[in-house]
């Protein structure tokens, strides 16, 4: 073949093509089978003493969602001794009277509602939070603690069902990925593709695994034994992570801990997203700190997504427009492959399957998403959350 026949237009098409293909079928077969949402809760024997816990949810005007997930913690059919401490984060809502007054409502776990201050240079706000909780708790002498945000509803028997797993499987952080909501439109579009997404990135069956060092951990529910927490020294050794699960979860397997995490069944957010405002502010508020907040981590991500996600569409299209088949049915591969990998994820979250090929679309957002994370940043945004900006925050330890 001569050289101009190689630098042609449609062979370039069709290399890049057969590449993304490539890669597709890497991902089925290699990345830990990623796609797969067969992960739940390891098995688990109850144990015969039920150990102590505290359960510290760290709250920043939470008064909207509060009323559906604290009286579902509060309810706890729990054998053991628990309780619950509630730290306001210098809520402007109610949220620290609101939590009271939900409690007096309801019989239940004793509940502490506390509040820190505002957080000292070099902490975030939330680890702030969770830091005066975890200081409150101490004194009650727990075995475990249960981190879980204020948007996060549990069934009564999340906590026996968390601490069981751990106990039996003897781990020392047991975390699930609470069930996001999913009623909008945009909901339905983006928020299956961010856990698909988050696990594709750490693969559940990696970071169970005592022989890999992919470690990760979902915020909303985090179950935590309290000897290894003052071990790794959290959350102090953590304390200026935008992404503060995944570095916890890092600190703990990195000294040496067994780290569980798994989709969840009866866990579930009942914050909303009703717009796609809502959801990219969600994700660019941390894309960029994923990425370490390096500009030659950024260009390769938004050429890997390009390659996995936007190159199967685009060549079926401009196959069949040229007439190659070859780009086209090396494209429609790699395409079909990545809608199948999808549909697992689609059926958890009860969604439609014809949503599977419509992922590219999806997938560039979260591209433009994340370029828009690394503007903020450099523009000194950083990452704004409820009235706060972490203009820089340190990047997180890398992987390897």
């Amino acid at each position: 073949m001569s050289a101009d026949a190689w630098t042609s237009p449609m062979t370039v098409v069709t290399f890049v093509s057969a590449l993304s293909l490539a890669s597709w079928l890497w991902l089925l077969l290699a990345r830990g089978f990623f796609w797969r949402t067969d992960v739940g809760l390891p098995a688990r024997e109850e144990p015969g003493a039920w150990p102590s816990v505290c359960v510290v949810v760290p709250a920043r005007d939470e008064a909207a969602v509060l009323p559906g997930s604290l009286p579902s913690l509060l309810a706890q059919d729990y054998p053991g001794r628990a309780e619950v401490f509630l730290i306001d984060d210098g809520s402007t809502d109610g949220t620290g009277g609101l939590a009271c007054e939900l409690a007096r409502r309801q019989e239940g776990l004793p509940l502490t509602v506390a509040s820190p201050g505002e957080p000292p240079d070099g902490w975030t706000g939330k680890l702030w939070a969770v830091r005066h909780g975890i200081d409150l708790a101490r004194a009650h002498e727990p075995e475990y603690l249960l981190l879980t945000d204020a948007d996060i509803a549990h069934a009564p028997d999340s906590l026996r069902r968390l601490v069981a797993a751990a106990r039996t499987g003897g781990f020392d952080v047991v975390s699930q990925m609470a069930r996001l909501r999913v009623e909008s439109v945009w909901e339905r579009l983006v928020v299956p593709a961010f856990v698909y997404f988050f696990a594709q990135l750490y693969p559940f069956r990696w970071i169970g695994s005592r022989d890999t060092r992919t470690a990760a951990a979902a915020g909303g529910c985090v179950l935590l034994r309290a000897e290894t927490a003052e071990r790794a020294r959290i959350p102090e050794a953590i304390r200026h992570a935008v992404i503060d699960d995944v570095a916890l979860a890092r600190a703990v397997k990195g000294g040496g801990g067994r780290v569980w995490l798994g989709l969840a069944d009866r866990v579930d957010s009942v914050r909303p997203y009703p717009r796609l405002h809502d959801l990219w502010r969600m994700v660019a508020r941390s894309a960029y700190a994923q990425l370490r907040h390096n500009p030659l981590v950024l260009a390769a991500t938004v050429v890997g997504l390009a390659l996995v996600y936007l190159v199967p569409p685009v060549s079926v299209v401009v196959g069949a427009a040229t007439g190659s088949a070859a780009a086209a049915v090396l494209g429609g591969g790699a395409w079909l492959v990545m809608a199948g990998t999808y549909v697992p994820m689609l059926r958890y979250y009860r969604q439609p399957l014809w949503l599977a090929p419509l992922l590219p679309f999806t997938a560039f957002l979260y591209l433009l998403m994340t370029v828009d994370s690394a503007v903020r940043h450099y523009r000194g945004r950083g990452a704004a959350w409820k009235g706060r900006t972490y203009a820089r925050p340190d990047a997180l330890p890398d992987e390897g």
